[in-house]
């Protein structure tokens, strides 16, 4: 029988690189993530030293504590990357897989006091605008539609077929986009976020697009997110805008995304949210989110700059050094919960959307997207099992993400809903499509009367065939 070579210490492929330091990239890291964050929590504390693509130096922060302490201090770690000591000397080019995500643009997410302000109290007060009962009539519309797809089949992939799709969907239509564009940024987002090869290329495909659709709306506003960045009193240039816009667009989707897809999995496969939902001692928000606790969406966010010399969990961080928060670590920070057992209800300290003053301004829009889409998934197909063991189920990870390949799952083939007008569901923003987009999906409107249906109609019926 014959076996692969061990990689050198010096070849990415293996998870220790120079002086030691272990890789947060690469097939080891990818692995195993939350094994190997335990082991660098093990090795250095909550704060740990560590290599990003092209080793490159940084810290990953472990500890909820200090995660916290990097979020809530900007005068220590601001987030402006042109302070990255390895982007100024220059080992940071434009073709590193992690420009995208490092290189200083002009938005709130890379500045700091007065500029920060201005800039994210036009994201926030325009995501204000929203009619969250409207959100939630588009997401069931559109959940309607993607389940009309494969619910005669009796079988899905609710990855590739719901959970990717739905959030795209959903945000293409609050940004004021044609929702036939869905397919290609969901395609092109994954890939920014995995810091692939062609993640570069991707970028420009949705900075391309979200330009276009900003010199749409100067010349004819709509009722929309983008709309309203525009005419907010921040006066937002042409580049800010769609710069915000695709942060929107990315956070919202692969967060919104992977929970989707993880609390689906949690619901169908572990004992403790069967027994409690079943029991009602826990709603469908609540399970929302203990997944937000055990898997957040982002299991890391790229980064924070030391502002100048300090110490922060017994390490000595340099002025320039690039600091990394460890969202899913310092979920399972032991200091805080000893016993991962337990269930977590009524607690939203976790760290899945960061916290300090550059807390995700979004998160309730995306727990609204989750909550109504599996409550439309499960009203439809009250009997959805899973097809495969738990322990069969494919992952697939990157630096800031872990999520779900495949969910696939059975149920009783159910009939499509009927289309018909319903005076509660919003009218389709019908604008022009974007170049090389594809041919739009066939609206699909849900009756007034299933519309109205709440959690506790389906989980009883849910768990009764379990």
């Amino acid at each position: 029988m014959s076996t692969s070579p061990t990689p050198p210490p010096g070849c990415p492929a293996h998870g220790v690189g120079p002086e030691g330091l272990r890789r947060l990239y690469g097939p080891e890291a990818e692995a195993d993530p939350m094994g190997l964050y335990e082991k660098l929590r093990a090795e250095h504390g909550q704060v740990a030293p560590v290599l990003l693509h092209g080793d490159l130096p940084a810290w990953l922060v472990l500890g909820h504590r200090e995660n916290l302490d990097v979020a809530r201090t900007p005068s220590r770690f601001s987030r402006d990357s042109r302070r990255w000591r390895d982007m100024r000397e220059g080992r940071v080019g434009p073709e590193h897989p992690l420009t995208p995500l490092t290189a200083w643009q002009p938005v709130c997410n890379f500045a700091d006091g007065a500029d920060h302000e201005r800039l994210r109290a036009a994201v926030t007060d325009s995501i204000n605008r929203f009619d969250r009962r409207g959100i939630r009539r588009y997401v069931t519309r559109f959940a309607n539609q993607l389940i009309d797809e494969f619910a005669g089949a009796g079988q899905a992939d609710l990855v590739s077929r719901f959970a990717e799709h739905l959030p795209m969907l959903v945000m293409t239509q609050l940004l004021g986009m044609s929702e036939s564009y869905g397919p290609r940024l969901v395609e092109a987002a994954r890939d920014m976020i995995k810091g692939t090869e062609t993640a570069v290329a991707s970028n420009e495909f949705v900075m391309q697009t979200l330009l276009q659709l900003v010199e749409r709306k100067r010349a004819t506003p709509g009722h929309d997110f983008t709309t309203w960045l525009l005419e907010h009193r921040s006066a937002l240039t042409d580049d800010e805008a769609a710069q915000h816009l695709r942060v929107v667009l990315i956070a919202a989707f692969e967060t919104t995304a992977n929970l989707i897809a993880n609390t689906v999995r949690m619901v169908l496969t572990d004992r403790r949210f069967r027994a409690s939902l079943s029991g009602g001692h826990m709603t469908l928000p609540d399970a929302l989110e203990q997944v937000l606790w055990d898997e957040p969406p982002f299991t890391t966010i790229l980064g924070r700059w030391a502002t100048g010399d300090t110490e922060l969990g017994g390490q000595r961080i340099k002025e320039g050094d690039m600091l990394i928060l460890g969202l899913a670590a310092g979920n399972v920070d032991p200091e805080i919960r000893p016993d991962l057992t337990e269930p977590v209800h009524g607690n939203r300290s976790h760290l899945a959307f960061s916290g300090g003053p550059h807390e995700c301004p979004g998160q309730d829009v995306g727990r609204a997207i989750a909550d109504t889409g599996i409550d439309t998934l499960l009203a439809r197909l009250p009997d959805l099992q899973l097809a495969v063991a738990d322990p069969e189920l494919p992952y697939r990870s990157s630096l800031m993400s872990r999520h779900l390949v495949e969910l696939p799952v059975t149920f009783t083939p159910k009939p499509s809903m009927p289309t018909q007008a319903s005076s509660e569901l919003p009218t389709p923003h019908r604008s022009e499509p974007l170049p090389e987009a594809a041919g739009p999906l066939p609206p699909v409107a849900m009756p007034a009367a299933a519309a109205k249906r709440r959690a506790s109609t389906w989980w009883g019926r849910w768990f009764s065939g379990h």
